[in-house]
């Protein structure tokens, strides 16, 4: 089904005008978009200061009904202090644009910028190349001979005016409000995770291919893929919704219909149709968070469904559409994983054209302070309560959360859930010193927990822990992690080695991590049991 067509423009105060018979006699732009029978809209948008010009917008509104009837015309007030200004004029159709309601899947829309102010026409131009304005811009022209009854020609037109250095500049006010956008207003002090953030900004709003974030668990990865969907829904660039699924949760034959949805009857208890998180996903953005959990048949299918816009669902012989983007998260290496034959080396070339990798708290100590405050402000939302810290409380958490000894292996659910704890025992509101410390014994006791790396060398060295140097530690303690989550002493070689061993003609990574380990005095079987 077609869309239908939608034009947007100034009222011709010159161009336009004119009260008597004669008006008909000479070429009016705004009358002329109602005489191209090979592109007759079916609305106009007319934009006017009817506090001026309330007259000529009843006479061109009227003129336009009787040259083609069947367009709905509109009259909009807005009215301009000074045309002539660059920064009036755009913040007059910029707020114009951010208000409309814009229907992009059933309308197309255009921009006649052959009326209004040279500026007027350098704003709109601006507005629809940052996709403020998400349609094309349309030039009319007279026709060669004045004369009752002449169209004229029309043209759909693409200029670029980035050579103008205010503009520009606001620009760059714009994608760093993007950026704050993605960070959900945070102040981040960290610089490499700005620098991230600042990649990402720009693939969100110039590409539309998939984009796969990496990282640990409570890193971001689900609360930055819902930020860059409503950053390119303001930008009207994804019409549909936001789709979240996580993949481990996903198991069996469950997971093919979950994700591609089946027909009536496609296996026991397929009760009636089920569209699938694909298909919920058209035109809008599909999150898949920890895709590395994926079975080797969905991933087939879902490459599939990237490449081709089409898959199948259970039980049927009808392939259905579907165009989404792409989002993939994951706390693996999938690298690793393509290697052990677990996930598709085609799907993996596929999703790393945009890999970004999100640190963990611990790796942004210097964001602590600014998130604490984001912390304080979510609980006050959704408890309708506002807590503070006192100023000698705050310091302390400060003080151990940004230290060694705060190893925050959950990241910021654990930074989450410690603001929480303290906020409830917040008697009166302020959070207090004896709180405080409280929580820092609760945090030491919860990473203490069997397997969590903050004792995990206690774990296998005992008292001899002490004598390792801090920057020993470090690098061991991740070891470690490591061969504890992995299957085989060769499996976490691969996964510790896997720069150098590329570099190499002839690996072997096991026996290189075991004499690592015995440089501690610890063995592969060690830790396993510890």
């Amino acid at each position: 089904m077609a869309k239908r067509t939608v034009i947007i423009g100034f009222i011709g105060t010159q161009l336009d005008g004119g009260n008597g018979p004669g008006r008909w006699d000479k070429w009016r732009p705004t009358i002329s978009l109602g005489m191209h029978e090979d592109f007759l809209p079916y609305r106009l948008e007319l934009l006017i200061d009817q506090r001026k010009y309330a007259r000529l917008a009843e006479v061109v509104c009227a003129d336009l009904r009787q040259v083609a009837p069947e367009i709905q015309v509109r009259a909009n007030n807005l009215a301009l202090v000074d045309p002539w200004d660059f920064e009036t004029v755009y913040a007059a159709l910029h707020d114009f644009c951010a208000s409309y309601p814009f229907d992009l899947d059933q309308e197309e829309y255009f921009v006649h910028i052959t009326t209004g102010t040279h500026v007027a026409q350098i704003c709109w131009f601006l507005l629809a190349e940052s996709r403020h304005f998400p349609g094309c811009l349309l030039q009319t022209s007279p026709p060669a001979q004045q004369g009752k009854g002449l169209p004229g020609t029309f043209s759909v037109i693409d200029l670029d005016l980035s050579r103008y250095d205010r503009i520009a500049q606001r620009f760059q006010r714009e994608r760093q409000e993007d950026r704050t956008f993605l960070k959900s207003g945070i102040a981040t002090r960290s610089a490499a995770f700005n620098r991230l953030i600042d990649e990402i900004e720009t693939v969100a709003i110039r590409s539309s291919a998939p984009i796969l974030l990496m990282g640990p668990t409570g890193a971001g990865k689900s609360q930055l893929a819902r930020r860059v969907f409503e950053l390119k829904k303001l930008k009207h660039q994804l019409p549909g919704g936001f789709v979240e699924v996580n993949c481990a949760t996903l198991r069996g034959d469950g997971a093919m219909s979950a994700l591609f949805g089946h027909i009536k009857g496609a296996y026991t208890g397929a009760g009636a149709d089920r569209a699938g998180l694909l298909r919920s996903a058209h035109r809008g953005l599909l999150f898949l968070d920890e895709i590395g959990e994926l079975g080797i048949d969905e991933q087939a299918m879902l490459l599939r469904a990237l490449e081709e816009k089409r898959f199948l669902p259970v039980g049927s012989d009808r392939e259905v559409e579907s165009d989404f983007q792409l989002i993939a998260g994951t706390n693996r290496d999938l690298a690793l994983r393509v290697q052990d034959g677990r996930f598709r080396d085609d799907l993996f070339a596929r999703l790393n054209l945009w890999t970004f990798c999100l640190p963990g708290l611990a790796e942004r100590r210097e964001d602590i302070d600014p998130n604490l405050d984001h912390e304080l402000d979510r609980y006050a939302r959704q408890n309708n309560q506002r807590v503070t810290f006192n100023r000698e409380a705050r310091d302390r958490y400060l003080r151990f959360a940004t230290s060694p000894q705060a190893l925050w292996l959950g990241n910021f659910r654990d930074l989450g859930a410690s603001v929480m704890r303290m906020a409830t025992f917040a008697l009166g509101g302020r959070i207090q010193a004896e709180t405080v410390d409280d929580e820092i014994v609760r945090l030491k006791r919860l990473w203490r927990t069997p397997g969590a790396a903050a004792d995990i060398l206690a774990d296998c060295l005992g008292e001899k822990a002490g004598d390792v140097d801090r920057f020993d530690a470090v690098q061991l303690r991740d070891v470690i992690d490591v061969c504890r989550r992995s299957r085989t002493l060769s499996e976490a070689g691969r996964e510790l080695f896997a720069a150098s061993r590329r570099q190499r003609t002839s690996t072997n990574d096991a026996d290189r991590l075991r004499k690592y380990l015995a440089r501690f005095g610890l063995s592969w079987e060690s830790v396993q049991k510890t």
